[in-house]
């Protein structure tokens, strides 16, 4: 089976791991079964989460998804592109051949997480949108959790230039079609979605047909709970679900 594991709020908290995940990992991966770390975070790089993992001492093995690769499947080599986003969606871009600007005149415009958002960066993407440019986001949280409390996401940036312009976006991530093609293009047959949200994670599971396997270590607290979608596997963290589903 494959496992598709999220990664703020399941495998760490901004700067710190979640104990027992690495364990866990090796664990699921001894018994066979394929492991997948699906994020929408498009700020990092593949390497940058790649070079994350490892310094927790998890195995990437070639398992990194991100919402910028999703992203990047929407765009043509002939496209301009002005870029909301971080250094992770540029990069997939790249690798696509389109060409990236900061201002002016753009077939499209891409939304992802940056953490130096800025008002006259919205005024660029704002009059691009006007002039008609299609517009992308790699994902639609408005928030994620971290290390030190809950920070506003990806979602709360398109919001903004959703508000100013009202255009409606096409979202490349969880729960939507192009992440689940890229997923299914990689994996194939069945698997659990293993996510601490359910609007995300729980509906990219039931998109997919697969099993959601929510954690509470991440946004969603047993106060939350009953849960929509629902869950079919809960445990307080990934160590505690791995244990209930092989003991």
């Amino acid at each position: 089976m494959t496992w598709a594991l999220d990664l703020d709020g399941v495998v760490w908290l901004g700067d710190k791991v979640i104990p027992g995940v690495g364990e866990s990992i090796t664990r699921l991966r001894e018994e066979g079964e394929q492991v997948f770390f699906v994020t929408n975070n498009s700020g990092r790089t593949v390497s940058e989460v790649e070079e994350k993992l490892n310094s927790f001492n998890i195995e990437p093995d070639g398992g990194v998804i991100t919402s910028a690769m999703a992203m990047a499947t929407l765009l043509s080599p002939d496209e301009t592109v002005l870029t909301l986003c971080g250094r992770g969606a540029i990069e997939e871009m790249e690798k696509v051949g389109v060409r990236t600007v900061k201002e002016g005149k753009a077939d499209s415009v891409v939304v992802g997480f940056h953490e130096d958002f800025d008002y006259w960066k919205l005024t660029s993407a704002l009059q691009a949108v006007d002039a008609g440019a299609r517009l992308l986001a790699t994902n639609d949280d408005l928030t994620y959790p971290s290390h030190d409390g809950i920070r506003p996401g990806a979602g709360s940036i398109l919001a903004s230039l959703v508000a100013a312009t009202g255009a409606v976006p096409l979202i490349a991530g969880k729960p939507y079609k192009p992440m689940c093609d890229l997923l299914n293009k990689l994996s194939g047959g069945s698997g659990i979605m293993v996510g601490d949200r359910p609007d995300t994670d729980g509906r990219f599971a039931k998109n997919m047909g697969w099993e959601f396997g929510l954690v509470l270590s991440g946004v969603t607290k047993e106060s939350d709970l009953p849960v929509d979608p629902p869950h079919d596997q809960l445990a307080n963290d990934l160590s505690d679900m791995v244990e209930q589903i092989f003991s």
